[in-house]
């Protein structure tokens, strides 16, 4: 069976889609109809549609992605009838547990932190931290100190700078796409991010200046789909991600979207 997808740095020089929007909206998927006459399940799962490869606009301003596909074949997989929906990072935990969402997939590490608020799923990725900066600075992590670092708020990035970079001059900002903006008007020198939505910002021309700084920074960091405490639908979409990694679905996805050099592990 294929296991969890982990990121090599060989990744970094992938190609892939285009264009992402700020503006919120709905993908609404419904799964294949089952020969049974069991009543189908309707699932609201959330995302965050500013974080390309995984979730983000299309030109016509629909929701695609890594995260896109996958929600959907693990709907169909289940039978279920989901619709999903972008909302804002900061009010995805808290629409889950007042029943506006079922799910959450939108690249959420497992942290000890949330899974004080919310149960997770099996991991569907594995993930690793880059640090952006301008071609030709030598620097690297350890030369952050007084240097102003953005990073996406109520993230792994910016917990692991607060908690071990804590003389850098952290900015956090709302969405991803406005701590790039920051970075390019230079008003931010470096940049902590996921690997690959790094990567693919790199292949830009907005990101054309900039470059990886240092190698990658494995903090063991997983993403799951985050449910509400004790729901059934955390067994539900672990049963179904697995059954999608043994027919060689959640292979295809991966293809489609991430480069070959990926490995699993």
């Amino acid at each position: 069976m294929k296991t969890l997808l982990k990121f090599t740095a060989a990744t970094l020089c992938v190609s892939l889609l285009t264009a992402c929007s700020n503006e919120p909206t709905t993908n609404t998927k419904t799964a294949a109809t089952s020969n049974s006459s069991t009543t189908q399940k309707e699932l609201i799962i959330a995302t965050e549609s500013s974080f390309k490869p995984f979730s983000y606009l299309d030109n016509q301003g629909q929701l695609v992605g890594f995260e896109i596909d996958l929600a959907n074949a693990l709907c169909e997989q289940m039978q279920a009838d989901c619709q999903i929906v972008s909302q804002d990072w900061d009010s995805l935990i808290p629409s889950l547990n007042t029943n506006k969402s079922d799910a959450i997939m939108a690249g959420m590490s497992i942290t000890e932190e949330r899974l004080n608020a919310v149960d997770f799923s099996e991991p569907y990725f594995d993930n690793t931290l880059v640090l952006i900066g301008k071609k030709g600075n030598t620097a690297t992590i350890d030369d952050i100190a007084g240097k102003t670092v953005a990073t996406q708020q109520a993230t792994v990035s910016a917990e692991y700078l607060q908690k071990h970079y804590p003389d850098a001059i952290i900015k956090t900002y709302d969405k991803q796409d406005n701590a790039y903006l920051d970075l390019t008007a230079g008003r931010a020198e470096f940049m902590l991010s996921d690997v690959v939505p790094a990567a693919d910002w790199l292949t830009t021309d907005a990101g054309s200046e900039f470059e990886i700084k240092g190698a990658p920074i494995d903090i063991g960091d997983k993403v799951g789909i985050a449910v509400r405490k004790d729901s059934s639908l955390k067994a539900d979409f672990d049963a179904a991600l697995a059954s999608l990694k043994t027919n060689g679905k959640y292979d295809e996805i991966v293809a489609k979207y991430f480069d070959s050099q990926a490995v699993s592990q």
